[in-house]
């Protein structure tokens, strides 16, 4: 009767679990339609021509009094954002851990970038100001919901489960990336026939990232459970919790190691992101047809991507997979290298496999990361793994920025960033993750 009665709790407790992961995956699905539709396609150019809308003879803006050029002001949002993003993740981050209850602040972040981004449905005219502020808010509100979002991986999946769970969120994320972005272009580029100038246009694609984000985050809440945590220590202020937590790291040196080789290695996958549509209507003279395709088909074929890879990490285990996946970015940058110009069909080649290993490495990074947590430091660990993903990505820009100021060919700029592949490749190759599994004090899976 007893062994019966744990059988019955256990089966329970699976269920639980899958009904947590299939809310969790809903997350995923709700906000990276903000980062596909706003962030990838919309916002920069719109934002960017209402700057230009308020500037003076001279092409400057002076928000607070600073001359700063039109064309750079969406640049330096973005920058701003991820400062206030790196304040804010690491005091929510151990609030959550300490208190044990983040369905609440990944509410309050959900619904903030979701309104932040609706808003941008009023950036008419000359507002440059206005959506200064409302991307400030919304890309800083998604890297503390992402990082929230992130830290429930430990608590919902068995360490057995996390490659796949992890590889299942990334899919979803890029599906409804792509779904909306379809919706969305069909509307920008229709525009007339729905009785739509292409300004009106562009702002309801803005507005309906930000509905779709909030409309279907009650999933998520509505299904994952908060734990009690056995963190209890006081929350400090500003940059004392931040160094607070990267003293804790620190008694974890192999998990600080992993975080290095990530820091590197997705520094160069964020730029080739940022840089391929720079790349592609630059040195190779393709349209704004041609590379907005090209989007779509990353968007498509990274979830057949995430997939794939988070199958292959079942049977060769999630460091192998990754270190294969940043072979294959290497060989994807030197391809790029030789790619004509004016042949949109390479180009094509070329993002088919950026999608193929794109999803993969990051659902593989983020769920070879949760192993390596110790329990009850899931959020605030995290904030620290959020803070690379986002926070720290400027090197690989930098690089590619010298690199063309230098030689004045955006091939040499893009071959360079092989170098993060190589390096980061080097450094995931040391890390003992098995020791590192256990030293965090959890469960070392069969095959890692």
């Amino acid at each position: 009767m007893g062994t019966d009665t744990v059988q019955a709790g256990a089966a329970d407790e699976a269920a639980h679990r899958r009904r947590e992961q299939r809310g969790w995956y809903f997350y995923d699905w709700a906000c990276s339609v903000y980062s596909t539709s706003v962030l990838t396609v919309f916002l920069g150019p719109y934002l960017t021509s209402v700057a230009k809308n308020a500037a003076d003879a001279d092409g400057y803006v002076h928000p607070l009094g600073i001359p700063v050029r039109a064309g750079s002001f969406f640049a330096y949002s973005v920058s701003l954002s991820v400062i206030v993003a790196v304040l804010v993740m690491p005091l929510v981050g151990a609030a959550a851990d300490r208190g044990g209850r983040k369905k609440p602040l990944l509410a309050a972040a959900a619904y903030t970038g979701a309104a932040a981004t609706t808003g941008m449905f009023f950036l008419g005219g000359d507002r440059y100001l206005l959506g200064g502020a409302l991307l400030v808010v919304a890309n800083a509100a998604q890297s503390v919901g992402m990082m929230l979002y992130n830290s429930y991986l430990p608590q919902i999946a068995a360490p057995e489960e996390r490659d796949t769970v992890s590889s299942k969120g990334w899919a979803f994320g890029y599906a409804a990336g792509a779904l909306v972005l379809v919706a969305n272009l069909v509307l920008y580029m229709g525009h007339d026939s729905f009785g739509l100038s292409e300004s009106a246009a562009v702002r309801v694609c803005l507005a309906s990232a930000g509905l779709w984000w909030g409309a279907f985050t009650l999933i998520p809440l509505r299904r994952l459970r908060d734990r009690s945590s056995a963190t209890k220590e006081s929350t400090a202020p500003g940059f004392r919790q931040l160094a607070a937590t990267v003293r804790d790291m620190r008694r974890h040196p192999h998990t600080l190691a992993f975080l290095l080789a990530y820091l590197i290695y997705n520094d160069g996958i964020q730029t080739v992101i940022s840089q391929a549509s720079v790349y592609g209507s630059e040195e190779l003279d393709l349209g704004q047809s041609t590379l907005i395709v090209a989007v779509l088909l990353v968007q498509v074929l990274a979830v057949a991507g995430a997939l794939a890879l988070g199958r292959l990490a079942r049977t060769h285990g999630a460091k192998r997979t990754i270190l294969g996946s940043l072979v294959a970015w290497a060989v994807i940058l030197g391809a790029g290298f030789f790619l004509p110009a004016g042949a949109p069909v390479w180009f094509f080649v070329l993002a088919a496999g950026i999608g193929l290993v794109l999803g993969g490495s990051q659902a593989l990074s983020r769920s070879l990361f949760s192993h390596l947590v110790p329990p009850g430091k899931e959020a605030e660990y995290f904030s620290a793994y959020e803070m690379s993903d986002r926070g720290m990505s400027w090197l690989g820009p930098l690089l590619f920025g010298i690199t063309y100021q230098l030689t004045g060919s955006y091939r040499d700029a893009i071959i360079s960033l092989v170098a993060f592949f190589v390096i980061g490749f080097a450094l995931l190759a040391r890390v003992p993750v098995r020791r590192a599994i256990s030293d965090a004090g959890n469960p070392v899976p069969e095959r890692i």
